[in-house]
């Protein structure tokens, strides 16, 4: 039976915790706009309180949560137990981009290990935590993390990254504008890594 809390309790966030994977869901207004579900893994989910939490966005082929949080602020997270007693636990909240350079990047980036590609972290105030049972969940077991994205992102020059969001991480599919396409919009494009457009970098 699910059980519906106002904020984390000790136990969820023991269990969020332990967790390897979650899950991010978010959607436009527009009724015939696309729902997203991103899968996420890393180390990049932290609690910082029983009502808020947050994590590092890595660079991908889309980005769909970021331009949804901008028009609408609505965001869901999922954590499932694939390891031990099953358990579904949902995070519902408002969301918010944080981009490098803004006050609240100094604030929130102390508390991750920047790894490769990060390009923006995603703040979450929670308003409504829901469990339930999970009981037709299959069991898996962990073995590694995927070292492929951060091998890719790793020997991408600060321009070519830029670059990269330039061409897929400006709009949404359906067309909405992100906070880093609107960033990126306002700078010229870098010259190189040693050129006299440091300030360009978004």
């Amino acid at each position: 039976m699910g059980k519906m809390f106002s904020a984390l309790l000790p136990e969820h966030e023991a269990f969020i915790r332990k967790q390897r994977l979650f899950f991010v869901g978010s959607a436009p207004l527009e009724a015939e706009g696309h729902v997203n579900l991103s899968p996420k893994g890393y180390d990049v989910f932290r609690i910082v309180s029983p009502t808020e939490v947050g994590y590092l966005d890595l660079t991908g082929s889309g980005n769909e949560t970021s331009a949804h949080l901008e028009e609408n602020g609505r965001i869901t997270l999922m954590f499932v137990a694939f390891e031990g007693p099953p358990l579904i636990l949902r995070l519902y909240g408002k969301g918010r981009v944080i981009l490098p350079g803004t006050p609240d990047w100094e604030t929130w980036a102390p508390r991750f290990e920047l790894l490769p590609g990060a390009r923006q972290i995603i703040g979450v105030d929670v308003h409504a935590v829901k469990t339930s049972c999970g009981f037709s969940v299959p069991f898996y077991t962990y073995e590694k993390e995927r070292d492929t994205l951060q091998r890719w992102a790793a020997i991408k020059r600060d321009d070519e990254l830029n670059d990269y969001w330039r061409s897929k991480n400006t709009v949404s599919m359906d067309g909405i504008p992100t906070p880093l396409g609107r960033r990126i919009a306002e700078y010229a494009p870098f010259e190189d890594e040693r050129g006299d457009n440091e300030k360009t970098r978004p």
